[in-house]
């Protein structure tokens, strides 16, 4: 908190100032960051219990690491200056940043953070509704500035108090400066309906259809840096995960949170989290379609309950020193029948059988002779006569043991899929060779989604208390309910974009999709506006929209700055190398996208050039050979777009393939064909 706004001042004058504040906050910040490390220090020697001393010790470490962690950069980015009639903070000003900075607990502080109630009228407030701000001041800096408060080069001051509306040329130079290495945050930068999903509550799930440039990655990492500063015990108990496509998406986006003051969340992708084993086999493409439909959920329940029955089981007798107690084989049966009505999962449901033949034979020791001690109990629970009926009638089962018996056995599988799926789609299913036995299976991708399935109705996971899910268009139904497991008792945020689905699976419409998700009911906010992309590129690329089986509105873009080539050629890869030296001698990264099968290709003929190019996974590469298969969610500042021809034709939704190639660029595009376009 600062003193009250002073009187009119030169642009000079002011930056003065306010970069003698930001030396302050820097002191302040150093001081707080060695204050953490002392506290980790005093906290060592706390006289408490273990348990209490090792939270204690857990939390001060963590904060401490964090501080330490946090990358160099601007301290502030914004300032908010409030009318004296102002009921709530009336003639106060509030420096805004990614971190709250104060010389000492008590005081107030010298910079807020951008997640305190206060900041939200720096991203909501206008001249039609100020709300009680009188001055709302952004903060330009050098790009790549470190902190140093030389770095401070301009500032802007809107008086919404008098009815003052301007674009912000800060703000747009900060959304189209060029883009080399991994994403940024976009805390300076945020847009109202975007602070909107950002600030949704815990409990709310909430499904973004954002087209290509509206942030909607950004959004959903910075609703996550949200919920963390607002319900911190609440998540750290329950957990966050954030789930990308790919490992390079994740590397892309690695630095977000860090950069917000957030460390140790999980980033994985899905199959990260639902792998228990490495994926060693592979599916021919009709096959995987098959198990990753919905269907196989109902095929798998009943290939795991087959197993439950008590049909041709004998009366139990357990032997108890003189007396024998008898269970018959008709209460056996009603209570496996009883135990299934309830539809626990699998595990469960065999400890209630277990449980509840064991009350049997107590009623009957107690009838004779009252109440046994405890241990009477604990020895009837494990007895073999009871352990072995209880084995014939509700078996022990592994996922894996399950799932090798359905792909290996024709017959087992069609008492499974009877009247799910047709002849054609079972033998997909089955396996050509079947393995001697589970534990010498080569499991693909699509099976661990299986496995995943089966082990949700044996046991139920752990969950999370909320799930950033990104493009969450291509996740298939039964991929979905690996996710819907693990938010059964916690909210989602997915974000998406219908037009760029490219699998065989992928949506095509969120109802159905948040269904499969567990969130019906989950609010579907669409962001049209863009930010990034041009709108010369977006307007090319919605020339696509028309060959989709999708319904989203045509996306549009608030940049005109943008430019776009089309190069027809009879050298493909020649004007290929053509086209990325002039590219080169702009500012910025160069992405040169193209079908898979054409990758290897142009990156020869650049290194023939010598033009060093590196793959995806270089995230700070000047050149990028990217395979159109790997470019969802990254992007370059000036793209390079071979042969959209080969990229639409390469896979069955090869329209939105190349949807997603056109999308990836934020300032420049070049098309370069030799072929026909295809829009």
């Amino acid at each position: 908190m600062t003193s009250p706004r002073p009187a009119p001042e030169d642009m000079e004058a002011a930056l003065h100032g306010e970069r003698a504040y930001h030396d302050t906050c820097a002191a302040a910040f150093a001081a707080m960051v060695d204050g953490a490390a002392e506290q980790v220090v005093t906290g060592e020697d706390v006289s408490a219990s273990g348990a209490d001393a090792e939270v204690l010790g857990y939390q001060l470490r963590s904060r401490a690491k964090a501080l330490r962690e946090l990358p160099e950069g601007p301290l502030f980015f914004g300032r908010l200056d409030f009318a004296a009639t102002d009921p709530g903070h009336g003639g106060q000003s509030y420096h805004v940043g990614r971190l709250r900075i104060t010389e000492d607990p008590a005081a107030p502080p010298l910079v807020v953070d951008w997640r305190a109630p206060v900041s939200r009228a720096f991203y909501q407030a206008g001249a039609c509704d100020p709300q009680g701000v009188a001055v709302r001041r952004r903060f330009g800096w050098a790009p790549g500035s470190r902190g140093d408060s030389a770095g401070l080069t301009g500032l802007e001051d809107e008086h919404l108090g008098r009815g003052e509306s301007r674009v912000s040329g800060i703000v747009t130079r900060e959304i189209e400066r060029p883009r080399v290495g991994p994403m940024r945050d976009i805390a300076a930068t945020i847009q109202p309906d975007q602070d909107d999903l950002v600030r949704a509550g815990l409990a709310a799930s909430v499904c973004v259809q954002g087209a290509p440039g509206t942030g909607k990655t950004a959004v959903g990492l910075h609703r996550a840096a949200y919920l963390l500063y607002t319900h911190p015990k609440r998540i750290q108990r329950s957990g966050l995960l954030i789930l990308g496509p790919n490992r390079t998406f994740l590397a892309y986006i690695a630095e977000v949170l860090p950069s917000l003051g957030e460390n140790g969340v999980r980033q994985a992708t899905l199959l990260d989290e639902i792998a228990r084993h490495p994926v060693t086999g592979t599916d021919p493409a009709p096959t995987a379609t098959v198990k990753h439909d919905a269907r196989m959920a109902e095929v798998l329940r009943r290939a795991l309950y087959a197993r439950v029955s008590a049909e041709g089981v004998t009366d139990l007798a357990v032997p108890d020193g003189s007396y024998r107690w008898r269970v018959t084989a008709a209460e056996l049966a009603a209570v496996v029948e009883e135990v299934l009505a309830e539809q626990p999962p699998y595990a469960t449901g065999r400890e209630r059988v277990r449980t509840r033949l064991v009350r049997r034979l107590l009623e009957q020791v107690e009838r004779r002779a009252g109440p046994p001690p405890n241990a009477w109990v604990r020895r009837i629970e494990r007895v073999r006569p009871l352990t072995a009926r209880l084995d014939a009638m509700w078996p022990k089962a592994r996922p894996e043991e399950v799932l090798a018996e359905l792909l290996g056995d024709g017959e087992a599988l069609a008492r499974a899929a009877d009247g799910l799926l047709d002849p054609a789609e079972q033998a997909a299913l089955l396996w050509p060779r079947p393995p001697r036995s589970y534990r010498s299976a080569r499991w693909s991708a699509a099976d661990l989604v299986l496995l995943d399935e089966l082990s949700g109705l044996i046991e139920h996971p752990e969950g999370y208390g909320h799930i950033v899910v990104d493009e969450a268009q291509d996740l298939s139904p039964m991929e979905c309910r690996a996710i819907a497991r693990r938010a059964a008792f916690g909210s989602l945020t997915v974000l998406g974009d219908l037009a760029q689905g490219t699998t065989p699976w992928a949506a095509r419409g969120w109802d159905v999709q948040l269904r499969h998700l567990g969130k019906p009911d989950a609010a579907v906010v669409p962001l049209t506006t863009g930010f990034r992309v041009p709108a010369v590129v977006v307007g090319l690329a919605n020339r696509l929209l028309d060959r989709m089986d999708v319904a989203v509105p045509a996306a549009r873009s608030l940049r005109t700055d943008g430019e776009l080539t089309v190069r027809p050629t009879g050298d493909v890869p020649g004007t290929t190398v053509t086209a990325v030296r002039e590219a080169l001698a702009r500012e910025g990264s160069v992405g040169v996208l193209a079908a898979d099968a054409d990758v290897a290709a142009l990156r020869h003929a650049l290194a023939a050039a010598g033009i060093p190019a590196d793959g995806p996974e270089d995230l700070g590469a000047r050149v990028a050979v990217v395979p159109a298969s790997l470019v969802k969610g990254l992007e370059y500042d000036h793209v390079v777009a071979v042969e959209p021809a080969a990229v639409a034709e390469a896979e069955e939704r090869g329209a939105h393939r190349l949807y997603v190639v056109l999308t990836r660029a934020v300032s420049r595009l070049d098309v370069v064909h030799g072929r026909p376009l295809p829009f």
